[in-house]
């Protein structure tokens, strides 16, 4: 008998040789029916894995993020099946599960089309139907070749050719489909009862554009039919949010020709953007941070000694100024290290907490860019806090505290993960530990869910990033805090401690909106392009019902302007009705009519966005209620 130790440490007995789906069964039924592949000493494999010594086992279902890899992978093989029953001199490269679904890569003679995808999608359902039995073999480097390359399969006889040499080569057969797979994988292709194929699009192999351009077919797969329904119908409503398309109709940016990656604002999108930046002044001024303003193009020798040189240069722009190299800067904090290193500092002055929105510019590649969320030039709300060991913990909290209060304005939730040491990283493994222990304290003793993102923070810290969620349930990775011993050291950063000696301050980097022109593609697509009062562009639009309330109209605006509300009037000789459709398409939170009865009295006809009734105020009424919307930031 073996030992097997469960996520909750029950530890239960069972013979060797048993497999993890007849130790699923031995647990119970449903979730033998559920479990979709197991970790065993935390290696993730498939359910027909034989237990031949003392392990810590997990089942895993589709709730587990393993589960969910695990069935879009295989519905990317029963593709791959479905695409070689019913096409002839059919290539196979690759076919992987990916965050939301699943892709395969495929080398064909004539491109697919939508019509494709339709006969594709009923043949895998015919597959699925089949409930072919997915079994794994382990074959020789000679073996596994001999069979891909009778098969004419040039692309598998590449990757096996680029295994190291001491690789475990495995294929999975489903029916008389045989693929090159590290696995796992369900035990037959019957589990994977609710996928759509979704689109196609052009891919190059191994993602070099010198090699061939294939044709990928993406899809998605869920456990069940309600689960798939809901993230379909949520992608039908992040397309009618898309925020380049509501930017175009509101006129809020426009990305040019002349400047890919680098986003024009129009007056509109401007508006949003003050108000935005006026808000995180009036907010930092609140938690006790000074504003400052750093250079756009600094010499080559600060960004030697920074480190960016040697771990970011890929990703930055050059130029040269009286024969010396300059780099345009990727990131603030160099700035604000030299802006720290102009006076001499006392730990009386500390924590010292500067903040700046600085332009920053990264070079993206060209298909990588997508509208305001990846862009090449971007506006980040820096700030940058220098303290003593013995404040980390404080001013984290602090800078949480700060965040919480800007993400509910805005009605986001968010989580938090912890990334890690990367490979790329500079500094001593004391230096990082210390760091990292620091930040992993400061969630833990405020109650903090997290994720542990191994091997993901910056090159010169351990960080914590902060995923907002929107009104649609998808994710967006903005706020993070960057715990940094190790510039400090490189800048030789001081200050004159009780001791009257000299000591090494620690730094904490943080964004708040991580890039101002991403948060605002995230808020349009949030809000739906139906902002609230206080950042909505044109907050109130007056539509007259005639050329003789013009006046009345127009007089009404320059009320309204003078408390701070931004109103337009349209007095155009346009039928009411089609006045009234057309504010309703720009968004406004509130439209007001005004006819005869309003002008004689005094009053409003007022309809809010998405309401069809209208309600009579007196004027003084309405401009106090914006008003009180505006200062609230209702």
């Amino acid at each position: 008998m073996i030992k097997l130790m469960l996520k909750d440490g029950a530890v239960r007995e069972v013979k060797e040789g048993t497999t993890l789906l007849e130790f699923a069964q031995t647990l119970s039924r449903s979730l033998a029916k559920s479990v979709l592949v197991a970790k065993v000493d935390d290696v993730v494999v498939g359910l027909d894995t034989e237990l031949t010594k003392d392990a810590k086992v997990e089942l895993l279902t589709f709730a587990d993020s393993e589960g969910k890899h695990a069935l879009r992978h295989s519905a990317s093989h029963i593709l791959a099946q479905a695409v070689q029953r019913l096409y002839k001199n059919v290539q196979l490269a690759i076919g992987p599960a990916i965050e939301n679904g699943f892709y395969y890569d495929f080398d064909v003679e004539k491109p697919f089309s939508p019509e494709d995808l339709e006969k594709i999608q009923k043949e895998m359902e015919k597959i699925i139907q089949e409930n072919l039995s997915i079994e794994r073999k382990e074959l020789s480097r000679k073996d596994a070749i001999k069979m891909f390359a009778d098969k004419g399969e040039t692309y598998k006889v590449e990757l096996i050719n680029d295994l190291p040499e001491d690789a475990v080569i495995s294929t999975y057969q489903q029916g008389e489909f045989v693929d090159l797979c590290a696995g796992p994988h369900v035990l037959s292709t019957g589990k994977v009862k609710a996928f759509k194929l979704q689109s196609i699009a052009g891919a190059y192999w191994r993602g070099d554009e010198k090699r061939k351009m294939l044709q990928r077919i993406y899809g998605t797969a869920f456990e069940k039919k309600a689960e798939l329904d809901a993230y379909l119908t949520m992608l039908e409503e992040a397309a009618k949010r898309d925020h380049r398309k509501l930017g175009r109709e509101l006129d809020l940016f426009s990305l040019q020709e002349e400047g890919p990656g680098f986003p024009f604002f129009h007056p509109n999108g401007m508006i949003i953007r003050n108000e935005l930046e006026n808000f995180w002044r009036q907010l930092h001024r609140e938690y006790g941070y000074k504003e400052i303003k750093t250079p756009i193009i600094l010499n080559r020798k600060l960004w030697e000694q920074s480190g960016h040189w040697d771990h970011y240069k890929e990703n930055m722009y050059f130029t040269q100024i009286d024969g010396e190299d300059y780099a345009v800067k990727p990131m603030n904090c160099p700035g604000g290290i030299l802006v720290y290193r102009t006076q001499h500092h006392s730990y009386r002055d500390l924590p010292l907490r500067t903040a700046e929105l600085g332009l920053v510019h990264r070079h993206e590649l060209s298909g990588a860019l997508h509208g305001l969320m990846r862009v090449r030039n971007f506006t980040q709300d820096d700030a940058h806090i220098f303290m003593l060991p013995s404040q980390i913990k404080d001013e984290i909290q602090k800078v949480i505290d700060l965040f919480d209060k800007v993400y509910s304005t805005f009605g986001l939730s968010y989580h938090a993960e912890l990334s890690t040491r990367p490979e790329n990283s500079m500094g001593s493994d004391e230096v990082w530990e210390t760091a990292t222990n620091a930040l992993r304290d400061a969630l833990n003793e405020r109650g903090m869910e997290y994720i542990v993102n191994e091997g993901d923070g910056a090159f010169y810290g351990p960080k914590i990033d902060f995923h907002l969620k929107d009104s649609i349930g998808r994710t967006w990775q903005c706020g993070t805090i960057q715990l940094d011993m190790l510039l400090p050291e490189k800048f030789d950063l001081t200050y004159v401690g009780e001791d009257g000696q000299k000591h090494r301050p620690v730094m904490i980097h943080r964004v708040v909106y991580g890039s101002i022109e991403r948060f605002i593609g995230i808020l349009i697509e949030h809000y739906a392009g139906v902002f609230p009062v206080w950042i909505a562009p044109v907050q109130v639009k007056i539509l007259t019902i005639a050329d003789k309330h013009a006046e009345y109209a127009v007089a009404l605006e320059r009320e309204m302007f003078a408390k701070g509300i931004r109103a337009e009037v349209d007095d155009r000789n346009e039928k009411i009705g089609y006045k009234i459709r057309e504010a309703q398409m720009s968004k406004a939170p509130y439209i007001i009519v005004v006819g005869d009865k309003e002008m004689e009295e005094g009053q409003v006809a007022v309809r809010k966005h998405g309401e069809k009734n209208s309600i009579v105020q007196s004027k003084t009424e309405f401009i106090n209620e914006v008003i009180e919307k505006i200062q609230k930031k209702a």
